[in-house]
């Protein structure tokens, strides 16, 4: 049974928070990309709040400092976020029937990594409002951080505003730790996409990070499914 929306709210804005703070540090290296490719702070906000991923910015950034065509940037974004269809896909099961669609639209909307891992880890049917929660806290931290990273580009040294990025791999670890230590089929698939990541780093070097992302998750997940289904409903 879904949670009411009051209470599935305030749930999304605990478990956002965190997100947000890490987003907020994170998005500081994103927003000195956004300066060497010529981005006003008020730019960079506005980028950042309608696409609220690490990877297709700075793709996109990376195509704006080099002055590509439109279609260029369009189509290196589109290659670099792709994974979050994968992960649409997988949070599309997880409403009920009575859900409306445009609460499917603006869910779809703002689907990161950390969203879609506190997401998909919760039982039950999904109360879009959680969403709109985790949302409210994690899209000014990443917008807010990028437009402070162009202002403040130049006063920290590069090495030091990289290393505070090492907080984003904390909340990774605290997303997918408490899940793994419940079921042993999810920890095995943790510890296998990191092998076989780690080596598709070395052996496939030449393709992208997120093209080697979709082709592993689904092959992990296809193989997993097959070898241990599950029977029940959420």
């Amino acid at each position: 049974m879904l949670i009411n929306n009051k209470q599935a709210i305030m749930e999304g804005i605990r478990d956002g928070t965190p997100i947000g703070l890490g987003y907020f540090v994170v998005s500081f290296t994103l927003g000195i990309a956004a300066k060497n490719a010529g981005l006003t702070p008020f730019q960079g906000f506005l980028t950042s709040f309608f696409n609220n991923a690490s990877a297709g910015e700075y793709a996109a950034f990376t195509v704006i400092a080099a002055d590509a065509s439109y279609l260029e940037m369009a189509l290196i974004t589109l290659v670099a976020n792709a994974r979050y269809m994968l992960m649409s896909m997988v949070l599309s099961q997880k409403f009920s029937r009575e859900t409306k669609f445009f609460h499917r639209i603006f869910v779809g909307f703002d689907v990161t990594d950390e969203i879609f891992g506190i997401t998909v880890a919760r039982k039950g049917y999904l109360n879009p409002f959680y969403n709109y929660g985790a949302m409210l806290v994690a899209l000014p931290g990443w917008s807010l951080g990028t437009a402070l990273g162009i202002v403040a580009g130049n006063v920290l040294p590069i090495p030091v505003v990289s290393a505070l990025s090492v907080a984003l791999y904390g909340m990774f670890l605290a997303v997918i730790i408490p899940p793994a230590r419940n079921d042993r089929t999810i920890a095995v698939a943790i510890i296998v996409s990191f092998i076989l990541s780690f080596i598709a780093t070395y052996i496939f070097d030449d393709v992208s990070a997120g093209t080697r992302t979709i082709i592993l998750t689904i092959l992990i997940a296809g193989i997993a499914a097959i070898i241990f289904p599950v029977n029940k409903e959420v």
